[in-house]
C-alpha cells in the first residue's frame, strides 16, 4: 500500500535540483540498476511532460480516453503508430513501470518519486493512481452497483452542487449530462459508504478529476482510498478538525518563514483560511487550471498532504512583494484573479520552488500535538462554561421558586415601609402640635397672668377664634390619620398571625424580653402623659368652677373661648397618648418583621448549606464513577488473563493428547509385531493349547506392566481435564493407554518376545511389521 506520508528529505531536494538542471541524472543506486535506454528516456521525459502538458487538445482527448480500463493503457500497439518518437518513448518507460511495478516500488523508489514529480503522463494516470494508492483491487468495488440501488439522504445536496463542479469543461457542462451523472453516483455511493463524513461539497471536485481519467467504479475505489489513508475524511467530517490543524501548521510555517508577510496579513486582518482553506479541501483543483493542478495531484497521490504546504508556501514567496503593497480588498482579488494564472506556461517552475520550501515533518508532529492539546483544552472550557451555565439556571430557577413563596413577605416589608414613611409624617404633625400645645399654654400662661386685666381687645378674641378653628383642623386630620393607621395595625396583625412561628425559642425569648422592655417603657411614657392629661384637666375644671370670668360679656366670652382652646388641647394630648399607643404597635411590627427576616436568613443558610451538600454529593458521585470505571478495567483485564490462561491449558492438554493417541499406536504396532512373531514361532509346536496358555499369561503380565506405568501419568492428565472442567477424561477404561514414552529397555523386552520363533522358521525373521 502506498504511504501517503512520504516526506522527502535533503538529499532529495538537491537530487531534485539536479534533475531540473540536468534531466538525465537519477540517484546512483538506480542509475546503475538501469540500462541505457532507460537513461535516454529519461532524458527525454520533461521535455514531453512539457509538451503533453501544452497541448490542450491532448488534454481533450484525455477526458475522453480516460473511459477505458487498466488494462488498456498498458498496451501500446494499436496507439504508438500514432504518437511522435517522444511519446513512444515514454510510452515504453512508463508502460515497463507500470509492468514492473512492485520492483519499481521497492528498488527505484527514488527514481519513481523524481518521475512523478516530473509528472506522470495522462495516458498513464488512471492506472499509476489506481497503483499508487493500492486501490486495483478493493472488495467496495462489488458493492458499487448495490450502493446505486439504495436512497441517500444527501441526494438533493449533491443535486444542488453538481451544476457548480467544472461548469466551464465540457465533460460535466449541461444539466443531466454524463458527468454529472457519473459524478452524482460516486458522491451518493460514498455518502452511504461513509454517513460520518456523508457528502461535503470540496469532495466533488476530487472526484470529479477522477472521472476524467477513469471509470466511475475505479474512481469510486480511488476516492475510498484517498478518503481513508490520505487525511481527506478528517477534512471532510462536519467539524473539518483537519482543516483547522492545517491551517494551524501552515501559519506557523508561514510565521517562520515569511515574518514580513505574515505582519502584514495580521495588521489587514486577512486571515489564513480566507485563502488557504480551499488549498487543502480541493488540493489546488479550483485554484489553478487543470494542467497544473494534475500535476500537484499526481504528487499528492505519492507524497501526501505535504506537497499543499509546500505549494502554498511557494506561492506565497513567489508573490511576498506584490501582497505586502496590498490592503485586504486587494489582496483578495489578488489570491483570485492573478495567482491562478501565474504559472500556466511553466508549472516546473511552481514545483521547483515548492521543493525548495523548508519542511520538518518532526516539527508538523510537534504543532499537531500542540494543537490538540489547545483544542482540548477549548473543550475543557466549553464543558465548564456550559455546566456554569446549567447551574445558573438551576439557580435562577431555585431564586424564582423562593421569590414567588415570599411574595407576600416582600409586600409586608413594603407596607411596613410605608407605613413607617406615613408615621414621619405623623411624628412632624405631632411635633407640630406639641409646639403648638406649648404656645397655648404660655397663652394661657399669659391670660392668668393678665385676669386682673379689664380689658380684652377685639385682636387678641379674633386671635383666640383662629387658633380655636386650626386646633379644631389639626385635631380632625389627626383623627382621620389615627383612623388609617389603626386599620393597617389591624391589618397587619390579621397578617402576622398567618405567619409560622419560629423554630428558635432562644431567639424569640430574647425578642419578646427586649420587646416586654420598650413595651414597659412605652406604657410608663403612656402613664406619665395621662396624669399630666389628668392634672391638666383637673386644673381646668377648678378653673372653670371657681367663676372667676363671669364678670362682664366681653369676660365671659374670652372665657369661653380659653375653655374650648383647653378642651382642644386636652383632645390633643389624648390624641398624643394614642398616638404613642401606635408607636408601640409600630414597634412590635417591626420587631416582628426582625423575627420574619432573621427566619429568611436562616432559610437561605439552610439553602446554601444544601447547595455545597449538593457539591459535594456530586464530587463524590464522580470519584464513585472513577472507581467503577477501574474496576471494570480491572474487571476486564482478569477475564482476559483467565481466557489466555485456559487457552493456554487447553493447547497443553491437546498436546498431551495427541501424544497420548501416537503411543497408543506405536504399542499397538509393537503388540501386533509381537503376536506375529509368537504366533509364527510357535505355531510349528505340538502342544498349541500350552503355547496358548503361555501367550495369554504372557499378555496379563504386559498388561499389569502398563497399568503401573499409567498410573501416574494418568493421574496427572486426569487431574490436568478436571481443572479445565472438561468433560473428557484421558484414562477412561483399563484399554486406553497413556501417553508415556518406551525407553529402549522396554522395546527391547517387546521384541525379545518375537524372537521366540526365530529358530523354526527362517521367514518369521524377516516378516513386515504392520502399519
Amino acid at each position: 500500500m502506498a504511504s501517503p506520508a512520504v516526506s522527502p528529505d535533503s538529499s532529495s531536494h538537491e537530487a531534485l535540483s539536479s534533475v531540473n538542471s540536468a534531466p538525465a541524472c537519477s540517484p546512483t543506486s538506480d542509475s546503475e540498476n538501469l540500462s541505457p535506454d532507460e537513461l535516454e528516456l529519461l532524458a527525454k521525459l520533461e521535455e514531453q511532460n512539457r509538451l503533453l502538458e501544452a497541448d490542450s487538445k491532448s488534454m481533450r482527448s484525455m477526458n475522453g480516453s480516460r473511459r477505458n480500463s487498466g488494462s488498456s493503457l498498458v498496451s501500446s500497439s494499436s496507439a504508438s503508430s500514432n504518437l511522435s518518437h517522444l511519446e513512444e518513448d515514454t510510452w515504453i518507460l512508463w508502460g515497463r513501470i507500470v509492468n514492473e511495478w512492485d520492483e519499481w516500488r521497492k528498488k527505484k523508489e527514488k527514481l519513481l518519486k523524481e518521475l512523478i514529480r516530473k509528472g506522470i503522463p495522462h495516458h498513464f494516470r488512471a492506472i499509476v493512481w489506481q497503483l499508487l494508492c493500492s486501490a486495483t483491487d478493493m472488495p467496495v468495488k462489488n458493492q458499487y452497483s448495490e450502493l446505486l440501488k439504495m436512497s441517500s439522504p444527501c441526494e438533493k445536496l449533491i443535486r444542488r452542487d453538481i451544476a457548480r463542479t467544472y461548469p466551464e469543461h465540457e465533460f460535466f457542462k449541461g444539466q443531466d449530462s454524463l458527468g454529472q451523472e457519473v459524478l452524482f453516483n460516486v458522491m451518493k455511493a460514498y455518502s452511504l459508504v461513509d454517513r460520518e463524513v456523508g457528502y461535503c461539497q470540496g469532495s466533488a471536485f476530487i472526484v470529479g478529476l477522477l472521472l476524467m481519467q477513469m471509470p466511475e467504479e475505479e474512481a469510486f475505489c480511488v476516492f475510498v482510498r484517498l478518503m481513508q489513508e490520505y487525511r481527506l475524511r478528517e477534512l471532510f467530517k462536519p467539524s473539518m478538525a483537519e482543516l483547522g490543524l492545517c491551517i494551524y501548521q501552515f501559519e506557523y510555517m508561514l510565521q517562520e518563514q515569511l515574518p514580513e508577510l505574515n505582519i502584514h496579513f495580521r495588521s489587514q486582518s486577512f486571515l489564513t483560511s480566507m485563502y488557504a482553506s480551499s488549498w487543502f479541501l480541493t488540493l489546488f483543483l479550483t485554484t489553478f487550471p487543470l494542467p497544473v493542478a494534475t500535476r500537484i495531484f499526481d504528487i499528492f497521490m505519492y507524497e501526501g498532504l505535504e506537497i499543499v504546504f509546500r505549494v502554498g508556501m511557494a506561492l506565497l514567496q513567489f508573490n511576498q512583494a506584490e501582497l505586502v503593497q496590498l490592503d485586504m480588498e486587494g489582496m483578495s482579488q489578488y489570491f483570485q484573479k492573478v495567482i491562478p494564472h501565474q504559472f500556466d506556461s511553466c508549472p516546473d517552475k511552481l514545483i521547483l520552488r515548492a521543493f525548495q520550501v523548508k519542511y520538518n515533518p518532526k516539527k508538523m508532529k510537534r504543532l499537531e500535538k500542540e494543537y490538540a492539546a489547545i483544542k482540548n483544552k477549548e473543550m475543557e472550557e466549553q464543558i465548564e462554561i456550559k455546566r456554569l451555565r446549567t447551574e445558573n439556571r438551576l439557580l435562577k430557577q431555585r431564586i424564582e421558586t423562593l421569590e414567588k413563596g415570599q411574595v407576600t413577605r416582600a409586600q409586608e416589608a413594603e407596607e411596613n415601609y410605608i407605613i413607617k414613611r406615613e408615621l414621619a409624617v405623623v411624628k412632624q404633625r405631632c411635633t407640630s402640635a406639641t409646639e403648638n400645645l406649648q404656645r397655648a399654654q404660655t397663652t394661657i400662661r399669659q391670660l392668668q397672668d393678665q385676669q386682673g386685666n379689664p380689658r380684652f381687645s377685639e385682636e387678641f378674641v379674633t386671635h383666640l377664634e383662629t387658633e380655636l378653628e386650626q386646633s379644631r383642623l389639626r385635631e380632625s386630620e389627626t383623627l382621620g390619620a389615627l383612623k388609617e393607621m389603626q386599620d393597617k395595625v389591624l391589618d397587619m396583625e390579621k397578617r402576622n398571625s398567618l405567619l409560622p412561628d419560629e423554630d428558635n425559642v432562644v431567639r424569640l425569648q430574647e425578642e419578646l424580653q427586649a420587646l416586654a422592655l420598650r413595651e414597659a417603657e412605652a406604657v410608663k411614657s403612656l402613664t406619665e402623659l395621662q396624669q399630666q392629661v389628668k392634672d391638666l384637666s383637673d386644673s381646668w375644671q377648678a378653673g372653670r368652677a371657681g367663676g372667676r370670668w363671669k364678670e362682664s360679656p366681653r369676660r365671659n366670652n374670652a372665657n369661653a373661648l380659653q375653655e374650648a382652646v383647653v378642651a382642644a388641647r386636652l383632645r390633643e394630648a389624648q390624641a398624643q397618648a394614642e398616638l404613642r399607643a401606635l408607636r408601640q404597635r409600630v414597634l412590635q411590627l417591626e420587631t416582628q418583621g426582625q423575627i420574619q427576616r432573621t427566619v429568611l436568613g436562616r432559610a437561605e443558610q439552610t439553602c446554601a448549606g444544601l447547595r455545597e451538600q449538593l457539591r459535594l454529593a456530586a464530587a463524590q458521585s464522580k470519584g464513585l464513577q472513577a472507581q467503577l470505571s477501574e474496576s471494570h478495567r480491572k474487571h476486564a483485564e482478569a477475564q482476559c488473563k483467565s481466557k489466555e490462561e485456559v487457552m493456554a491449558v487447553r493447547l497443553r492438554e491437546a498436546d498431551s493428547m495427541a501424544a497420548l493417541a501416537e503411543m497408543r499406536q506405536r504399542v499397538a504396532e509393537l503388540e501386533i509385531q509381537r503376536e506375529e512373531g509368537m504366533i509364527q514361532g510357535q505355531l510349528n509346536h505340538s502342544d498349541a493349547a500350552q503355547y496358548i496358555r503361555q501367550l495369554k499369561d504372557h499378555i496379563d503380565e504386559l498388561k499389569a506392566e502398563i497399568r503401573l506405568l499409567r498410573g501416574p501419568l494418568a493421574f496427572g492428565a486426569v487431574g490436568l481435564g478436571t481443572r479445565l472442567g472438561d468433560e473428557d477424561s484421558l484414562g477412561s477404561s483399563d484399554e486406553e493407554l497413556p501417553p508415556f514414552a518406551l525407553t529402549h529397555g522396554d522395546i527391547g523386552d517387546l521384541g525379545d518376545l518375537g524372537d521366540m520363533g526365530d529358530s523354526s522358521d527362517s521367514e518369521t525373521e524377516g516378516a513386515p511389521t504392520a502399519p
